[in-house]
Order: structure tokens, then C-alpha cells, then sequence
């Protein structure tokens, strides 16, 4: 299901224009997107969008990958800038190979980390290749 199928305020009818998206999207129709990587092969779902009230900015994607109905799944906080909004199959494409995501560091819905934890958040920014937005977001603070 899409980001267009799960609007129910009518954001992205097309009444001639095109609502807010896709420069400014609901938060709601973006949770249960599908994230693949360039090779076109399915990497997970979009659970959860984490807000750094900080800064304003949309920190991390919590992504879902594996399991059966959510029983085994492992979540994974992504740089939401290390995400490409794909208009044309209304998804999100992350530049991953899909054998990175077992060994990407994850965690279960019972034990999130400390995600405001300047350590785990390099770790983090590094692994998807996007350590230097949050060392520039850093130093400004």
C-alpha cells in the first residue's frame, strides 16, 4: 500500500495540483511505506518516523525487515537522510545491499536503544553512509 492509498485527508488528489507532496508529506501516510534498495529487492516497512524536537528534523525511519505479521521482525533506525522518496512506485529506496540488513545494527520492539546517545547515532549514521549530516548536526550544537 502507498503513500496515496492510505491518505485520508485527501493530501495527493489531484485536483489540477498535487496536495503538499511529495516536498511536504504526512507523517501518517508515510508509516507502512516499503523501502527497496537500488537492485529493486524488498528491504522492509516503514514502522515509525522518530522527530528530534531538538532540531525539528526528522531524525531516523524506524524500518522493519523479516519475520512473519511483525513476530521476529527486527527494527532498524535509518538516517532519514540515507532515504530517497521513489515517487514513480510510491516507496522509499535506501542504497543498501539486502545481505547488509542482517548484520545492520538493529533491535527488537521490547529494547530500543537510547537513540539521542551521540555514540550509538555515529555508529548508526555511519553504517548507512551518512556519518557526515550528523557530525555537521553535531558540531552545530
Amino acid at each position: 500500500m502507498s503513500y496515496e492509498d492510505r491518505d485520508q485527508y485527501g493530501m495527493y488528489v489531484d485536483n489540477g495540483h498535487k496536495g503538499p507532496g511529495p516536498e511536504l508529506m504526512g507523517a501518517d501516510t508515510i508509516i507502512g511505506d516499503h523501502v527497496h534498495n537500488l537492485k529493486n529487492e524488498h528491504l522492509g516497512e516503514i514502522k515509525e518516523i522518530m522527530l528530534d524536537m531538538r532540531t525539528g528534523k526528522i531524525a531516523y525511519a524506524v524500518m522493519a525487515s523479516g519475520g512473519v505479521l511483525t513476530i521476529g521482525e527486527k527494527l532498524f533506525a535509518v538516517p532519514w537522510e540515507a532515504l530517497t522518496l521513489d515517487t514513480v512506485n510510491k516507496r522509499f529506496t535506501l542504497n543498501l545491499d539486502k545481505e547488509r540488513i542482517a548484520n545492520a545494527p538493529g533491535f527488537d520492539k521490547d529494547h530500543w536503544p537510547d537513540m539521542a546517545n551521540q555514540t550509538w547515532a555515529s555508529q548508526v549514521h555511519d553504517y548507512y553512509g551518512a556519518g557526515a549530516n550528523l557530525r555537521s548536526d553535531l558540531g552545530a550544537r
